[in-house]
């Protein structure tokens, strides 16, 4: 239970980061942060301590007695969102393709997706933004060594580095909670905003 996902807001209520739950108790008993509830009240170490059990929430067990697992928390004094370098990775790549092969239009599970370089390697395709695409496992068999002109496959859309930061690789991560819908759902609307999702 310690390693369960607790989304972490700033001051602003804006979800900036998960951690552990390990490391949510820690921030939460230091004071430097407080636990959410589902009805957006806030408590401390010792508040959150004395909350009945609740069939809905994860526990663990302490010596003197069970403790709820927050799902999220706010930090006292953080305001600012960190700006990240957007770093090239597979599931950077699967986010922005949305987790759907770019050929087929399938939403495979995520066993099932694969990195396809468009301009395959042999020919000299680089391993780029803008020449990688989520595909699933059958349709990058079928391509091969191929482009997708050669293929006859199809492009979705044109690969090209996101305008968005990795903050939202939150609204797509698997093991979110229900609990962090709400918060999420300013980072959706942050991105539509700004172009960045459709």
């Amino acid at each position: 239970m310690l390693n369960t996902t607790v989304l972490v807001l700033n001051r602003s209520y804006m979800p900036i980061h998960v951690t552990s739950a390990r490391r949510a108790f820690t921030l939460i008993y230091q004071d430097v942060a407080r636990a959410v509830d589902t009805e957006y009240q806030t408590f401390d170490f010792e508040a959150w301590r004395r909350l009945p059990m609740d069939d809905g929430f994860d526990s663990v067990g302490t010596p003197s007695g069970s403790l709820r697992v927050p799902r999220v928390i706010v930090l006292h004094h953080y305001d600012r969102v960190p700006k990240r370098h957007l770093r090239y990775s597979r599931v950077n790549v699967f986010a922005r393709d949305k987790f759907t092969c770019q050929y087929c239009g399938a939403r495979p599970p995520r066993s099932q997706l694969n990195l396809d370089h468009v301009i395959p390697r042999a020919l000299g395709g680089k391993t780029t933004w803008e020449n990688v695409v989520a595909s699933c496992v059958d349709c990058n068999r079928r391509k091969g060594g191929r482009t997708p002109h050669q293929a006859r496959f199809r492009l979705a859309r044109k690969p090209e580095r996101p305008r968005w930061t990795p903050l939202v690789n939150l609204a797509n991560a698997a093991a979110r909670h229900a609990d962090w819908c709400p918060f999420l759902g300013i980072v959706d609307d942050g991105l539509r905003a700004n172009g960045a999702v459709d």
